[in-house]
């Protein structure tokens, strides 16, 4: 695995020792049961794996490079590198400025940009329309280019379904930026369409299978598949793929699903002519991070702090796995843990902020389980465990 140049302000010396660790005991990663790290009156169980993911460390590495090279020049983000505020406010504090919000909208009009700027495009991807549009002002779009080598694969296998005379079916939130430019490479191909999980999946089932009338189609997916999408034709032949920051378990249990579906109009015999097998695509490190989630659910944990940027899609995941068995806080830094006794944490439900109290139980020994998004960087992890090791008179 390649070595990436990051700030070393990102790093930690206490996780770094952790994940080091478990590399030399688990080098082939079969084992996904957390570390304990026993304290005495707490203990914290570090989730296998966790922190920057490898599209992450390679975003990073150009966007600061980006910085270095160009110091007289106007350094422009398309929107935020990745979900993480740490990073962004980082990039923001040496000028980088965004020229759209994380919707797609301008902050900064197309007309205040010139050839002689640097436009550095996020990890995420962008759209066709928007590379185009950089070239048209003289912009290399590719010179400083953070897409994740794992975005780009989906696009690729999305082409090659495209040849092949698949519809790509796109598992993704469709507000998402990289589903935004998985969904624009993809239609330039291919006919496709987003679903954002398996009850949609679901529908479109009964449409392939004429359980609903066709028309239903256009109604129940508005504004998420592509120009001149034929119902009649165009799920004849489909393939899955994925936002890589969705859960792969339900990546794969859409997959199966709609191959059942396959399997039923068209027969076991003929099923490869219909369906495509996509599994090469899911996201290695999102896998690794949501197959860790699991093994924390399964220790007997009194709590779980999940840290990092709430518009984070893989961190959410994440915290919503730990919600079903542990009593879970998703926060960004330590600033968000105010004492022993109150938290500032992230409601996924209501999609705000909010203050909790007794989130530390009082007995003698209090596990914490303890985790963060692809994202976040393994200094605000550190942060956190300090923080919370504080309270109980040790340090870390």
């Amino acid at each position: 695995m390649k070595k990436f140049n990051i700030p070393k302000k990102y790093n930690s010396s206490i996780i770094a020792e952790i994940k080091e660790q478990r590399k030399l005991d688990d080098p082939r990663k079969q084992d996904f049961s957390p570390m304990e790290i026993d304290l005495g009156p707490v203990r914290f169980l570090i989730a296998r794996h966790f922190g920057f993911c490898y599209g992450v460390e390679n975003a990073i590495e150009i966007a600061y490079k980006a910085i270095a090279d160009n110091p007289a020049k106007n350094i422009y983000l398309l929107s935020e590198m990745i979900h993480n505020p740490v990073v962004n406010d980082d990039l923001l504090g040496m000028g980088v400025k965004f020229l759209q919000d994380t919707t797609g909208n301008m902050l900064i009009d197309w007309g205040e940009i010139s050839s002689d700027d640097i436009v550095i495009i996020p990890a995420f991807g962008t759209t066709v329309k928007i590379e185009k549009r950089l070239k048209k002002i003289g912009i290399n779009p590719y010179h400083y280019n953070t897409t994740c080598p794992f975005v780009e694969k989906v696009w690729k296998k999305s082409n090659e379904l495209g040849e092949e005379q698949f519809t790509v079916v796109i598992h993704g939130k469709a507000e998402h930026e990289e589903k935004r430019a998985t969904f624009s490479h993809s239609k330039s191909k291919s006919p496709s369409v987003i679903i954002r999980n398996i009850h949609e999946a679901t529908i479109l089932a009964k449409i392939i299978l004429g359980e609903v009338e066709d028309f239903k189609f256009y109604e129940i997916f508005k504004d998420k598949f592509s120009p001149n999408f034929n119902v009649k034709k165009d799920l004849e032949k489909i393939g899955i793929v994925n936002q890589t920051t969705m859960l792969a378990s339900e990546t794969e249990t859409i997959a199966e699903y709609l191959k059942g579906t396959m399997i039923i109009k068209y027969g076991m015999d003929t099923v490869d002519e219909h369906f495509a097998d996509t599994r090469d695509t899911l996201c290695y490190a999102t896998n690794d991070n949501q197959r860790a989630t699991y093994g924390l659910m399964e220790e007997d944990a009194d709590l779980a702090i999940v840290v990092g940027g709430y518009n984070s899609s893989n961190t959410s995941h994440i915290v919503e796995l730990l919600e079903k068995k542990i009593p879970t806080y998703f926060i960004m830094d330590e600033s968000n843990i105010k004492s022993s006794g109150t938290i500032i944490h992230f409601d996924l439900r209501d999609q705000n902020e909010k203050l909790s109290s007794n989130y530390l139980p009082k007995q003698d020994v209090v596990k914490i389980a303890v985790t963060s998004g692809a994202s976040c960087p393994d200094a605000t992890v550190d942060g956190v465990l300090k923080k919370l090791a504080s309270f109980y008179n040790i340090n870390l």
